[in-house]
């Protein structure tokens, strides 16, 4: 089923079925894990957990760009830094499957017109959406709005923590990863990135 990003209900819309395949992958993990799939607390959980991760991964199904389609160039002359702040995403770490609880931050620097700014957030959702790594999904989002808004300059922060580093391994809490991208003019000029991060930072 193809993703709805407008979906009243994204829960409702994943509401498929599941493969048997799926479902007996999942028992099996419950047994590996040390518990029983049959006994009744767990007999609807691998319908339950595969239907959680067909929504936790639907940005395969989200094109980012469709996102950034829509633009505008009557802006009355408006030629500064457009920045959406504190976006909050989850997503999951490709090496675990673990959650990765964050926000991020996208800024860019018009050339001919903008966009919408619930767009800037769509574009994260849709490659946060997916197994990720926080280095690539800090990249795949400056380089997508670089790409098709071809503005003078692209920054992107993102900010999170990793249940893979909290809950197991080194288990160790309350620790941010961050990461940035910066391209054109935030890259090539110091100003203008120095502008940038104080407007991320304030």
């Amino acid at each position: 089923m193809e993703y709805d990003p407008d979906a009243e209900s994204v829960g409702e819309s994943l509401k498929i079925p599941v493969p048997e395949n799926v479902a007996e992958a999942i028992r099996t993990l419950i047994r590996w894990s040390g518990d029983q799939p049959e006994r009744e607390g767990l007999l609807e959980t691998p319908e339950r957990v595969a239907r959680a991760w067909k929504e936790y991964c639907r940005g395969y199904d989200d094109d980012p760009a469709y996102h950034l389609s829509r633009i505008f160039h009557e802006v009355g002359g408006y030629d500064d830094i457009v920045l959406l702040k504190d976006i909050p995403f989850q997503s999951h770490c490709e090496h675990h499957m673990a959650p990765i609880i964050g926000r991020a931050h996208v800024a860019y620097l018009p050339d001919q017109y903008v966009v919408g700014i619930s767009k800037l957030a769509r574009v994260v959702h849709a490659f946060a959406n997916r197994l990720q790594v926080q280095e690539r999904l800090t990249s795949e989002v400056a380089n997508c709005i670089w790409e098709h808004l071809k503005p003078q300059g692209v920054a992107v922060v993102v900010e999170a923590t990793h249940g893979c580093m909290t809950g197991r391994g080194v288990r160790t809490p309350n620790v941010i990863m961050k990461t940035s991208r910066m391209l054109g003019v935030f890259r090539d000029d110091v100003k203008s990135r120095e502008e940038v991060l104080k407007l991320i930072d304030s």
